[in-house]
């Protein structure tokens, strides 16, 4: 049986991916912070779908922590066939705030930790000569909101410089680049999204679904539905000062929503 590890995996997009993977037959290990709602969903993926999963607490911002983690990878004699980059938040502070905290923990996250464990996977994957990995971007990369934006971009554009590494290895790496996914991501930032019209929410399982398909493909950048194709490329191919224009009218509905 494939293995595939997912970080972030008890929430949000990364349970969903859990969901998918142990409905295709993958065993699982699944990386969070929480011990105890790890054991949950370890449970109740077993007792649903007949999988074994194992669980590591970890907190990826914490140096130790990710080594373990890239050390599971790396285990030779308990091979990972599938790599799911997935754990993250939201970044809220601003780059004036006194405390940058806030900012040097989602760079360790969702930067550090994203290319040194792919890269251990990469190692690991070369050897068997297959193997996928996929990091969950997002198309806030396109626009200029913040720090968030700032390790989006750093995300897909290292995304796509290790496809341009390992092409024709038979090691395949994608980067998915959602929009809005009803998750608890945005509650937890104190984000209501009720300024976001409800044809742009995307739900957390048709999005997954979506994104294993083009991971089946091969394709490099899965971007799910057409509205936020069409979005990305406008976004891609827009004057810089355009984007910067409506990436302040955006931060500012945000903004409001969040005082609110």
């Amino acid at each position: 049986m494939l293995t595939a590890l997912v970080t972030g995996g008890t929430s949000g997009i990364g349970a969903a991916f859990a969901r998918s993977l142990a409905r295709r037959g993958f065993n699982l290990v699944l990386v969070a912070r929480d011990e105890p709602r790890l054991a949950r969903t370890a449970r109740d993926l077993t007792a649903e779908h007949g999988v074994h999963v194992e669980t590591i607490t970890a907190d990826l911002a914490v140096r130790e922590d990710l080594r373990r983690v890239a050390q599971r990878l790396e285990d030779p004699d308990h091979p990972v066939d599938m790599l799911v980059n997935n754990a993250g938040f939201s970044v809220k502070a601003l780059f004036t705030a006194e405390d940058f905290r806030q900012h040097e923990t989602g760079f360790e996250v969702m930067c550090a930790a994203v290319s040194r464990l792919s890269g251990a996977a990469a190692r690991a994957m070369l050897k068997r000569r297959t193997g996928w990995i996929v990091n969950v971007s997002s198309t806030s990369g396109y626009v200029t909101m913040g720090d968030y934006s700032a390790i989006k971009a750093y995300t897909t554009t290292m995304t796509e410089s290790l496809a341009v590494e390992l092409h024709g290895t038979g090691v395949h790496v994608t980067a998915l680049l959602p929009g809005w996914v009803r998750t608890e991501f945005h509650s937890r930032a104190g984000i209501t999204g009720s300024s976001i019209p409800d044809f742009m929410w995307l739900d957390a399982d048709r999005l997954v679904e979506a994104a294993l398909a083009d991971v089946a493909r091969g394709k490099v950048l899965s971007v799910p539905t057409l509205r936020y194709k069409v979005m990305a490329t406008a976004l891609r191919h827009l004057p810089r000062p355009t984007v910067r224009w409506l990436s302040r009218q955006i931060s500012g509905i945000r903004r409001r929503e969040i005082q609110a």
